[in-house]
């Protein structure tokens, strides 16, 4: 049996359960298209986790929290910071979520507000 689609989200990856349990509540609230796996600088190799192009929203799912994983480790947490303030400056509004986050009301509350950004843009 062929994998199943992942319609609204393009990458070049496998996604983490994180990332799998995201995509599932994205479809749910039929989110627009994200570029997974997005490469936003224009020098630097980083990569966001997501892409919402029209609104410049970065989606960055932070797994590890609760196990010392690399966002919580002192080099890890300085090299985020230097990813997210280049990113910021590059004019990105970057939102991170954490596993207890990804709920289909903070979900359904980020889609207005990247829905909201989107159209007082255009």
């Amino acid at each position: 049996m062929p994998p199943k689609k992942r319609p609204t989200v393009t990458a070049s990856r496998t996604p983490s359960r994180l990332e799998r349990r995201f995509e599932l509540l994205w479809r749910t609230l039929n989110g627009p298209k994200l570029e997974a796996e997005f490469r936003f600088h224009p020098k630097r190799r980083w990569r966001a986790d997501y892409a919402h192009m029209p609104s410049r929203t970065l989606i960055e799912i932070e797994g590890g929290v609760w196990v010392g994983g690399r966002h919580n480790r002192a080099a890890g947490f300085v090299k985020d910071a230097e990813k997210y303030f280049e990113a910021a400056l590059g004019g990105w509004r970057v939102v991170r979520l954490v596993d207890s986050q990804l709920t289909l009301e903070n979900l359904s509350r980020l889609l207005a507000a990247i829905q909201n950004e989107w159209h007082t843009k255009n």
